[in-house]
């Protein structure tokens, strides 16, 4: 860990000094509250645009005059897909103004799963990008909506008025557009409603590894409490910087990331891609002093930093966190970072949408052990926690995922969580609210996992990406962390294969080492010993780890790389 100036505890204590006591406040509320302290400062830092608190507030308030003029009001919800740019920020601030719901969405959906979140959310407006990673998505909304530039969504989406354009040089200008651009450029929204902080701010439709989307409606105390509860933990001093390329339609780049600098006059410097390479430069031309990583990305920036010297020097925050991490990578950023830069306050964590972002963190003067073994302890919140639950906002438990019976602390079953930061219910959505609510109001959150007496968390996998072979259960988490340990293997995901005699057997799809060459012979004689013999994988393949199909949050999407195994492993 490096030498920060301030202790942790002593960061915290200032902390708590500039915020006394928890003040509800609305999206748009906490980032004036914010400029009335830091007007000139940056909080958006970008390749294309760099705007101060007090010039974020202002194009909000213009942009937000321009969508009122298209009719968007109180309660209504504005589907933003839109990539990590500038006006992301902007496009979340306006829509708080006016008191509207934010429906973000992912830019790499295809037409119909754009058009099953447009007619779910009921989307009086899309804010859209006109071309985006060679995606053209203005061609998609003439399949999904033709007309849309004059008759909005039409008879396909007939609740969808208005579409904004972001034009963002990747395509020529669609004439008869309205562009955000146009929109922001009026006088700035004097006459703002009084904004309801117990208000859904946004409403974000999950990814997930299966299933159809499900809308997560967060209010706008549950966001800023669950960002206080992230600057409180990792201890953010005056003035913390961040970059990222996770997407802020995600929770983890929109609350770990955007939400959470207001509170200590911070900057982001959000990046469209990620590139080890770019990143790096980001930290050293920004000044950066925090990165939010998934351990993929975790694992490009060791290798860039291996290869190419870099000055790092500002940089005093790492958060590497997304399901369960390899082998040896905590050891790693220990390492490179310490000849680098003299370390850096690295912590992991565990959360989900439904929880509001992460619920627990390793602090960083917690001893090593623990991010190497766990994924933290559940967050004191401080001024943001709920008293009766010692200052947290979200609670855990663990429940055998068949019967639902509750387990002792460190049995690994589905792990189950409660408070103020879980969601009451999805978006009209009473079948998924039936199978992931139990009867007394805990939400079931499909991870495998283990709460220990002290109230360490270890996530061991997904419930769905269980199987059996021979009729006995494999985890396979088990499974990974064994084979991860191997030399020449740097990422294993197991994932089931169906099998005449046994029902299921198990291929483990493995990234190499650098330099390394795949013996499948030689792995599994090396990892049968340390497994039970149902656990040991039948077949054992190399994939690089561009290939692997990733959620927003890092998780792998095991059902793609089953479907891949079948694909590859049985006769069609």
């Amino acid at each position: 860990m490096t030498a920060h100036p301030l202790a942790p505890a002593a960061r915290r204590a200032l902390l708590e000094q500039r915020h006394p006591v928890w003040v509800p406040r609305t999206l748009s509320g906490a980032v004036d509250h914010a400029a009335g302290s830091f007007p000139e400062r940056p909080l958006v830092i970008t390749d294309r645009a760099s705007w101060s608190y007090g010039e974020t507030v202002d194009r909000s308030r213009r942009l937000a005059a321009g969508l009122r003029g298209l009719g968007v009001r109180a309660g209504d919800h504005v589907a933003v897909l839109l990539a990590n740019y500038a006006e992301f920020p902007v496009v979340t601030y306006a829509l708080s103004r006016l008191g509207a719901t934010a429906v973000p969405v992912n830019f790499l959906v295809r037409t119909a799963e754009l058009g099953f979140i447009l007619r779910r959310s009921h989307a009086v407006a899309l804010v859209v990008m006109d071309a985006f990673r060679g995606t053209d998505h203005l061609a998609v909304l003439d399949e999904l909506a033709p007309g849309w530039e004059t008759a909005g969504g039409g008879e396909a989406l007939p609740e969808l008025r208005s579409v904004v354009v972001v034009e963002t040089g990747q395509a020529p200008a669609r004439p008869g557009t309205t562009t955000l651009a146009a929109l922001a450029d009026l006088d700035p929204l004097v006459d703002e409603p009084v904004g309801d902080p117990h208000a859904p701010a946004v409403l974000l439709f999950t990814s997930g590894t299966t299933g159809e989307p499900k809308g997560v409606p967060l209010t706008h105390d549950m966001l800023l409490r669950a960002a206080y509860s992230s600057v409180l933990g990792r201890a953010f001093a005056d003035g913390h910087r961040i970059t990222f390329s996770l997407p802020m339609y995600h929770v983890y780049g929109f609350v770990e990331g955007l939400l959470t600098v207001p509170f200590v006059g911070g900057a982001i410097v959000p990046q469209l891609v990620f590139d080890p390479a770019a990143t790096v430069v980001a930290i050293q031309a920004h000044r950066c002093t925090d990165a939010l990583l998934i351990p993929t990305m975790t694992l490009g920036v060791l290798a860039e930093l291996r290869a190419h010297e870099h000055d790092l020097s500002s940089l005093t925050h790492l958060f590497s966190s997304g399901g369960v991490s390899p082998a040896g990578i905590w050891d790693a950023i220990d390492d490179v970072f310490g000849a680098v830069c003299g370390g850096v306050e690295v912590v992991t964590g565990y959360g989900q949408s439904e929880t509001t972002a992460s619920t627990t963190c390793t602090r960083p003067e917690d001893d090593p052990d623990r991010r190497r073994t766990t994924n933290g302890r559940v967050r004191d919140a401080g001024i943001a926690g709920d008293p009766d639950l010692d200052r947290q906002l979200v609670v855990y438990r663990t429940a055998d995922p068949v019967t639902g019976a509750a387990l002792e602390p460190g049995a690994v079953g589905e792990l189950l969580a409660r408070g103020p930061g879980v969601i009451d219910g999805y978006f009209e959505n009473p079948a998924a609210d039936a199978t992931t609510f139990t009867a007394d109001g805990w939400l079931r959150t499909g991870d495998l996992g283990s709460v220990d007496a002290d109230g360490w968390l270890r996530l061991a996998g997904r419930v769905k990406d269980c199987y059996r072979c021979g009729g006995e259960q494999v985890v396979p988490g088990d499974v990974e962390v064994v084979l991860a340990a191997h030399p020449s293997i740097a990422q294993a995901h197991v994932v089931p294969l169906p099998d005449e005699r046994m029902g299921e057997v198990g291929v483990a799809w493995v990234v190499l080492a650098p330099g390394a060459e795949l013996d499948a012979a030689q792995v599994l004689a090396w990892a049968a010993p340390q497994l039970a013999r149902f656990k040991v994988p039948r077949h054992v393949l190399a994939i690089d780890p561009a290939q692997i199909p990733l959620t927003p949050s890092g998780r792998p999407r095991k059902f793609l790389l089953a479907e891949r195994a079948r694909q590859t492993l049985l006769p069609s």
